[in-house]
């Protein structure tokens, strides 16, 4: 299916408005853009995973003060940069810390309760197999998942657990349950 810029513009209105779907939507459809413009400029995979995760969580956090005028992409790139910049500054002045805010704004937009289309996946699995998926993904992305549904954690929970911004523990699950969802359906068609 072809996605046009009405659907782009839909999904980032609707994301205003606190749509779920709308979020994972934006965070599907930029997700691996954002990804090879940060591993171009870090050459590290975990450092670029890691601000692509901090980007939309900033981006979802200030996504009210997006400018139409602009494309999505373009602004998202700029967030992007500027926190690898930052990253950088604070790596060279060997100063580290929390480089994005948990807003309540944000954390009243992910609901924390609403099954999506991967967790429907996720839990028919059997345990044994799912563990065997699980073990695919990249450690970071098997630590939220092992919370979020092992331990069943809240967010909030799983925030203090990993010592991260809530923001960014919500986008980090985001993206593993959309790899663990494609890991199990790919073992399904096989």
């Amino acid at each position: 299916m072809e996605i046009t810029k009405k659907d782009i513009l839909n999904n980032i209105e609707n994301a205003k408005k606190g749509s779920q779907s709308a979020f994972k939507f934006l965070l599907d459809y930029y997700w691996s853009g954002v990804y090879r413009f940060q591993l171009k400029r870090v050459n590290n995979e975990h450092e670029a995973e890691d601000i692509t995760i901090e980007t939309f969580a900033k981006a979802f956090d200030k996504i009210d003060t997006f400018n139409e005028k602009y494309t999505f992409n373009t602004w998202l790139i700029t967030i992007s940069k500027n926190i690898q910049i930052d990253k950088t500054r604070k790596k060279n002045a060997s100063i580290y810390s929390q480089t994005t805010d948990a807003s309540d704004e944000l954390v009243k937009k992910i609901p924390d309760d609403a099954p999506t289309p991967e967790d429907k996946i996720i839990r028919e699995q059997h345990l044994s197999e799912l563990l065997r998926y699980i073990k695919k993904l990249k450690p970071h992305y098997q630590d939220v998942i092992n919370l979020r549904y092992f331990q069943e954690m809240s967010y909030s929970e799983i925030s203090q657990s990993l010592n991260e911004p809530l923001n960014n523990v919500k986008v980090r699950l985001l993206r593993a349950k959309k790899l663990l969802a494609e890991i199990i359906s790919e073992k399904q068609l096989h």
